[in-house]
């Protein structure tokens, strides 16, 4: 099965060799988000947390699945310190569909005010996918 590339038009445009969504079979990887470009941008890490959900749910929304299907989710963080305050909003956000989860530190992101980056994989209902 061949992979099929869409773009979201309301997270703006791709500027870089990415594409927001793949979808492969029955399964739906994203690219990195962060709160890039957002009000969010310049704010601590639990707003910039829910501003990457806000995206992570528009595009869930308008490839065919939701915030229910989240099945993994990858948060890069630049500050341990901003830990607890992105598990509070990670925690409210998820409700009891908590997805498999890793946290990974890294020492920096494209941009000096970002404070995390999350990529995810959602479950499809079919393996019929939008195109764009």
């Amino acid at each position: 099965m061949i992979p099929l590339r869409n773009n979201i038009p309301e997270l703006g445009p791709v500027i870089g060799p990415y594409t927001h969504a793949v979808f492969h079979g029955n399964t739906l990887y994203t690219s990195g988000l962060t709160a890039f470009g957002t009000d969010s941008q310049a704010k601590a890490a639990g707003a910039q947390a829910s501003a990457i959900l806000d995206q992570l749910t528009v595009l869930a929304e308008s490839c065919g699945s939701s915030m229910k299907h989240l099945v993994k989710v990858t948060v890069f963080a630049v500050d341990p310190a901003d830990i607890p305050d992105v598990r509070d909003v990670l925690t409210e956000r998820y409700g009891k569909a908590v997805p498999a989860s890793s946290l990974v530190l890294v020492s920096g992101l494209f941009s000096p005010d970002l404070r995390l980056e999350m990529e995810a994989i959602f479950a499809l209902e079919s393996s019929s996918q939008p195109m764009a």
